[in-house]
């Protein structure tokens, strides 16, 4: 008798059991999808004030457990259940990047959860994180840092992921741009680039992570297809695609350093514009700083040390926007 129906008669030969956190984020339902036809169970512990979106938008086969995931109590006795699994894979991140929110989730729910799962027989974690912890200076990449390293010194095996940009993150212009405004750059508009990657793209590749050797006890950061992207190049081609001659304007990089000091000044008084302040702080570094490999020998980074997966690219999830065959919920995306 296989591992895999030893464990569960239910379970087909060679799939595997896998506890799916923040499964109904975009990208968790892109990977509990590309699980699910890769033949693995899929369990899915969702916070119970979530639980009818879930059962909407999860396909039908997941295993959807209503659950407190940042109580480990909790999640041991609603979400696991006592029962057996073989690998944790985690696309759960704070929603706001602000410091206590981002200790609370990226870190500490991550650190209860990683106790369970080893309780729960888990041998193997696949971590979504993130590409900008490669220079951390704020508090949303220092907690996932600190995490990443608990999970390589805790003798699991291990798949972190750090992708680029998502597509959701670089869609919040488009109905600016359709009513009529400009579009924004800082600087010159190429002070950064990026290569864009789909959730459905990110979801299949952390649904490889299981089963692919190479992808095991590595940090994986990972783009879409195509050269990098810089965001002026992002907003000519969004004014291709409307048929209209390009309205840019471009934003001193120095007004968010005037905002950011006028906020922190203020957050001395107030946690609400402390958090503001971490928010414009983190603005200020995604207008600065590139979502690629960073070539620690040089400082610089590396599009062509940035590995790409997929087939989805940014400009044509623009097309299908434009054509109203595709639409985005921005939610904490948007900025604009």
């Amino acid at each position: 008798m296989d591992q895999a129906t030893s464990k569960s008669p239910d379970v087909p030969r060679g799939s595997k059991r896998v506890v799916v956190l923040g499964g109904t984020g975009t990208i968790g339902r892109a990977t509990v999808s590309a699980l699910l036809e890769r033949g693995h169970r899929v369990i899915c512990p969702v916070r119970p004030a979530s639980l009818d979106t879930a059962r909407l938008q999860l396909p039908p086969d997941a295993d959807i457990r209503p659950c407190e995931i940042t109580d480990p109590a909790a999640l041991a006795r609603d979400g696991f259940r006592g029962e057996t699994f073989d690998a944790l894979v985690s696309c759960l991140a704070s929603r706001s990047g602000a410091p206590r929110d981002a200790w609370a989730i990226d870190y500490t729910a991550h650190s209860q959860a990683l106790g369970v799962a080893r309780s729960s027989g888990i041998s193997h974690m696949v971590l979504l994180s993130a590409i900008c912890v490669q220079r951390p200076r704020l508090a949303f990449q220092k907690a996932k840092l600190a995490f990443e390293e608990e999970l390589i010194g805790s003798g699991l095996t291990s798949s972190i992921v750090r992708p680029t940009a998502y597509f959701k993150s670089l869609s919040g212009q488009i109905d600016r741009v359709r009513r009529g405004k400009p579009y924004l750059v800082f600087g010159n508009g190429e002070l950064t680039a990026c290569k864009p990657i789909s959730d459905r793209d990110l979801g299949n590749f952390l649904a490889d992570c299981l089963d692919d050797a190479s992808l095991w006890n590595r940090v994986l950061p990972i783009g879409g297809p195509g050269p990098a992207i810089t965001p002026l190049a992002q907003a000519e081609r969004l004014f291709e695609l409307l048929d209209e001659a390009p309205r840019v304007r471009r934003v001193p990089v120095g007004l968010l350093d005037a905002i950011i000091v006028g906020l922190s000044v203020l957050g001395t008084v107030s946690r609400r514009l402390r958090d503001k302040a971490e928010l414009a702080r983190i603005g200020r570094y995604y207008a600065t700083e590139s979502m690629l490999v960073l070539d620690p020998a040089t400082g610089r980074y590396d599009a062509d040390a940035t590995p790409s997966t997929g087939a989805d690219t940014l400009f044509d999830f623009y097309a299908k926007i434009v054509a109203q065959e595709e639409s985005v919920d921005l939610g904490e995306h948007a900025v604009f």
